[in-house]
């Protein structure tokens, strides 16, 4: 049975602004509104790039009701659920339930490094708390583990299971998962360098870092791609790599945070562990920008 994606096209993942006092709320406000102008097709809020790990769980709601609030139902909103503990994920994606949040984004337990098995208790556990759509994230470089094919499959058994996020980086990983999941779980990229490749595998599009600061640009090549035109997609996947590469120089979200900022976006400080740009990867990212023909719009 083929089962309609919870979005196709371009969902961004966004960045957490922060102020003194926590959540910059209204900041948060006018990203998604930005993004309703710029053909965003879904928000991802509180997850990696969002700096969900340094988050409090009583920040972590206030996020997701800011965004869910100001979308007002336009678009499919995801919250990301993270972390190394069973429970305290279970609690999170619960919360965004209440929170009014359309699905959850989960990783495996970072640190840990669980068994498959253990892998699939983690996710069912989750899952039965959120009582949610669940897209399963699958990120070795940040979790330490990686999430097999044949382990999403079997999670996919529970029809709440919707799709993955795949960031493993390994194309013929991704190519054994669209074999055996075809119809049965959507498929996004998680590296926004792989979203071609990745469509013409049988994805429904990305989880986007770039499209935080170029949104129009991420969802004018998955609907160029859709609409057949993969001349036209590639050449706009291969025209942003300098700006992709330039905003993974230095750990996400460290980039795309600085980003933000030049663009005119008061998004505040990073949070502890992560620091600001070094002078000269900050200089190469902005030249970025302005070769991508990025400006200012505040």
């Amino acid at each position: 049975m083929m089962v309609e994606p919870l979005f196709r096209g371009s969902c961004v993942a966004l960045v957490t602004p922060f102020s003194e006092r926590g959540v910059n709320e209204p900041v948060l406000r006018d990203l998604v509104r930005f993004h309703h102008e710029s053909g965003t097709d879904a928000l991802l809020v509180c997850g990696s790039t969002g700096e969900a790990a340094t988050m409090s769980p009583e920040e972590q709601c206030a996020a997701i009701e800011a965004v869910v609030d100001e979308n007002n139902g336009r678009l499919p909103v995801l919250a990301g659920c993270g972390g190394s503990d069973t429970a305290r994920v279970a609690e999170l994606a619960a919360n965004a339930r209440k929170a009014g949040a359309d699905a959850v984004l989960v990783s495996a337990p970072p640190y840990c490094k669980p068994t498959q098995r253990g892998l699939i208790a983690h996710f069912r556990k989750v899952l039965d708390a959120a009582d949610l759509p669940l897209v399963v994230y699958n990120i070795p470089g940040r979790a330490g583990v990686n999430i097999l094919p044949e382990t999403i499959l079997e999670l996919a058994e529970d029809r709440r299971v919707v799709g993955v996020k795949e960031a493993s980086g390994d194309i013929s990983q991704v190519a054994a998962l669209a074999a055996l999941a075809r119809g049965r779980l959507s498929l996004w990229s998680g590296n926004d360098d792989q979203t071609v490749p990745i469509l013409a595998l049988g994805g429904d599009g990305v989880i986007s870092v770039l499209a935080n600061v170029a949104p129009t640009h991420v969802a004018k090549m998955i609907d160029a791609f859709r609409a057949g035109d993969v001349d036209a997609a590639r050449t706009l996947q291969l025209d942003m790599l300098p700006l992709y590469d330039a905003l993974f120089s230095e750990p996400n979200p460290i980039p795309v945070k600085t980003a933000l900022r030049w663009l005119g976006f008061d998004v505040g400080p990073l949070r502890l562990p992560l620091v600001e740009m070094e002078d000269g990867a900050r200089d190469r990212l902005i030249a970025a920008l302005r070769m991508a023909g990025l400006e200012r719009i505040h």
